[in-house]
């Protein structure tokens, strides 16, 4: 048994058909391989090793990566790939990774946030994390949980929510409901390598939700064509994920 550690955020599930329903959330028929972030005792583990698709980890408590070692043989030294948000993914993989866990909370949206800048090698991501956190990723505009993480994952994937997990199925227990979320790659993605403007665009907007366009994106420099635009007069939570990709690219192609 591995004791789980506060500090890392760990809360093993305990529940064997809710590890299964959450591997089988994974489409395995599109790509060879899948990274399991946070396996811990290899709760999920132990089913993705039961399909085609060659698994690896990323885990960084070494009592953990102990267990595994000894209790799923498989899994060899190349298999293990350390700190999640540390790695180059590209370094790591050179196609396609499949990418699924029961996150640690309190690095979930960094973990949301590494997925979407390596959006061209993860074509999908099955994962549980706080209900809230999944809420907001699968938002939708005029909610109060549609935010810069609804915007930016939904951008380049689609988001659905799957099942909530309560409480008294991990050890220890964690102090707040779960969901479950899938994102599948986007392939209308239409951003069109404006990415980084895309991102301040959307951060500006949300960091003053309150305030109509006109106001919060003056910390950006508007281009003069756009500041009558109709969506000025809009607060963020009004646009849809449509719009802010179509005035995104609108923006780029404007006078400077």
């Amino acid at each position: 048994m591995v004791k789980a550690k506060k500090h890392l955020g760990q809360h093993f599930l305990t529940d064997e058909n809710i590890a299964r329903k959450i591997v089988e959330g994974l489409g395995f028929e599109e790509y060879g391989k899948v990274l399991e972030v946070g396996p811990g005792m290899g709760v999920l583990t132990k089913y993705l090793l039961e399909k085609d698709a060659e698994t690896f980890v990323a885990e960084i408590d070494s009592e953990s990566i102990d267990y595994l070692k000894k209790h799923y043989p498989k899994l060899q030294d190349k298999n293990f790939i350390g700190d999640f948000l540390k790695v180059n993914i590209e370094d790591v993989f050179e196609g396609q990774v499949a990418v699924i866990g029961n996150f640690p909370y309190n690095i979930s949206s960094q973990i949301l946030f590494k997925i979407i800048d390596h959006y061209e090698q993860i074509p999908e991501m099955v994962g549980m994390f706080q209900k809230e956190v999944a809420e907001r990723t699968a938002a939708v505009p005029r909610t109060k949980d549609y935010g810069i993480l609804s915007v930016l994952v939904q951008a380049l994937y689609d988001v659905k929510y799957l099942f909530t997990v309560h409480e008294n199925v991990f050890n220890p227990p964690p102090k707040v409901k779960s969901g479950v979320i899938k994102l599948t790659r986007n392939p209308k993605a239409g951003l069109a390598g404006n990415e980084v403007l895309f991102k301040k665009i959307v951060k500006a907007g949300f960091n003053q939700r309150r305030k109509k366009l006109s106001n919060a994106l003056k910390v950006l420099v508007i281009p003069e064509n756009l500041k009558t635009h109709p969506f000025m007069d809009k607060r963020a939570e009004e646009l849809s994920v449509e719009d802010f990709i179509a005035f995104t690219n609108l923006w780029q192609t404007s006078p400077k």
